[in-house]
């Protein structure tokens, strides 16, 4: 076994100060190929400890995160790819403001950085788009999360990439609006009957 590794770790965050799922901090913790049982999470109210070896580059992997503010570790929510390890941390006190860093020692971390590609500025969240957690699995229930690689009973085989899921029921909505975009404007025409004369008209003119 090579010497323990720390992994880049990448976080954004939203926040509310009404709607709580709209309150948390994207976390990503960046293993590659680190299977089920070969990790070990310990997320307790202020702080996360992850402990994974990689199955391929047989390489450990050690971070321990003391977090800025509490967050609620049975409202958090996970997704273990092949790639990373994905956990959207709930923040357990409803705010508007930003937390003003991830971490409570406020000392810059080589190995943790921003996630540009899920941030958004505090006072532009309310126009971003929903983020989706179709494939995350719930958090909740874990009082034994750090004693193995069991991850507290989750079934990591149903948090993979979320196609092979079978109930996504709560997503008919969100693919319905990506559909739409495909499909042109033949909905909105069915929609509003009153307009297509106009519109047929504007086409002839044009």
């Amino acid at each position: 076994m090579s010497e323990t590794a720390t992994p880049e770790v990448l976080w954004a965050q939203r926040s509310s100060v009404s709607d709580a799922s709209k309150n948390f901090v994207y976390l990503t913790i960046s293993v590659p190929d680190v299977p089920k049982e070969g990790l070990q999470l310990d997320l307790k109210p202020s702080s996360l400890t992850f402990t994974g070896t990689s199955a391929t580059l047989k390489r450990k992997y050690h971070v321990e995160l003391e977090f800025y503010a509490e967050i609620d570790p049975e409202e958090s929510k996970i997704n273990h790819t092949s790639k990373n390890i994905e956990i959207k941390l709930q923040k357990k006190e409803l705010k508007e403001e930003y937390w003003p860093r991830l971490l409570k020692d406020s000392k810059k971390l080589h190995f943790l950085k921003t996630d540009f590609d899920k941030w958004v500025d505090e006072d532009e969240q309310n126009e971003a788009p929903e983020e989706d957690f179709s494939q995350f699995g719930g958090m909740g229930g874990m009082p034994g999360m750090g004693g193995g690689g069991d991850f507290g009973g989750i079934d990591f085989s149903k948090l993979g990439g979320g196609a092979g899921m079978p109930d996504l029921g709560d997503l008919s909505a969100g693919a319905g609006e990506g559909d739409d975009d495909d499909s042109g404007d033949d909905d909105d025409d069915d929609d509003m009957p009153a307009l297509e004369g106009d519109v047929k008209e504007g086409a002839k003119k044009d």
